[in-house]
């Protein structure tokens, strides 16, 4: 392994905002507002403000998921976060979410601001009553696998997606170690839906609604270019959960929400109203940025 560059820590950090990198610009290490902005509030009971990365897309394909059973009360209005202008530092936001990150949801009906996808998917299912099992043997599994995704997915963004795809600069150790990160959690999930249909057993839950937006994309090669890198076809188990669940007609239409890149056919700025998707593309495209 080479140990060229060598980077030599200096005995005090201090920030250095040239850094580098794809979201240098937003990247800094205190909390708090920037700017004052009041967020958009729609007509109903849920509102989501995001963008559609995959911790975005977990949310809004729950939504999804129980408008398609018939949970009227799911219906929500999906605001664009423009996280690369610096959107989820407005004061605004910073009241729903102290940490800064998307996605986060303000029920109306209750008062209720909830933060952090994974917390918002356990809201949405006990609020609902759905995509968590009651039994607590069953319950406790899909919470498992709810748990697992929320600890490993910062290793495959974070850690493979950053060091891969969006550092400045590429090397050899960062990108090693988070590939054989990545590579066991992807074996982890193969023998895992080798015994079941999905994680956590034969029925599809919140626990398969917070993984796929990460792995299934990547394992269909829709996330760093990285399918012949990490040797996705080899993951068999993984990749027939992956294409049942994108064949799900909730999911195809929760992924497209507050999505602002890729074919225009594959993204909804907002979502307002179920009809929203059935607009021609350029109805359909909200402002790049929020008042």
């Amino acid at each position: 392994m080479s140990n060229r560059n060598q980077y030599e820590p200096p005995q005090v950090w201090t920030w250095d905002a040239e850094s580098g990198g794809t979201w240098a610009s937003v990247n800094r290490p205190i909390a708090g507002a920037t700017h004052e902005a009041t967020l958009p509030r729609g007509k109903h009971p849920l509102q989501i403000y995001s963008i559609g990365t995959p911790n975005g897309q977990k949310v809004t394909i729950m939504a999804e998921e129980l408008l398609a059973i018939g949970e009227t009360g799911a219906e929500y209005d999906a605001h664009l976060i423009q996280i690369g202008e610096g959107d989820q530092f407005s004061s605004g936001f910073v009241d729903v979410n102290p940490n800064s990150k998307i996605p986060a949801l303000f029920d109306t009906e209750s008062g209720s601001r909830v933060f952090e996808s994974g917390a918002i998917l356990f809201y949405l299912a006990e609020t609902f009553g759905h995509f968590l099992p009651k039994d607590m043997a069953a319950r406790t599994e899909v919470l498992n696998w709810l748990f697992w995704l929320q600890g490993s997915a910062p290793y495959l963004g974070g850690g493979f997606g950053h060091f891969y795809a969006y550092a400045p600069e590429k090397f050899e150790y960062p990108i090693n170690r988070f590939t054989m990160e990545v590579k066991r959690q992807l074996d982890v999930l193969d023998r895992e839906l080798a015994e079941h249909r999905f994680l956590g057993g034969d029925e599809y839950s919140i626990a398969d609604i917070a993984t796929w937006p990460w792995y299934g994309n990547l394992v269909l090669g829709e996330a760093y270019g990285a399918g012949e890198f990490l040797q996705v076809e080899s993951y068999k188990n993984l990749r027939r959960w992956a294409q049942e669940i994108f064949e799900r007609p909730a999911v195809k239409r929760g992924r497209k929400v507050n999505r602002t890149w890729g074919e225009l056919s594959e993204q909804l700025h907002e979502r307002h109203d179920a009809s929203d998707f059935d607009l021609k593309t350029q109805d359909k495209l909200a402002p790049e940025t929020i008042d």
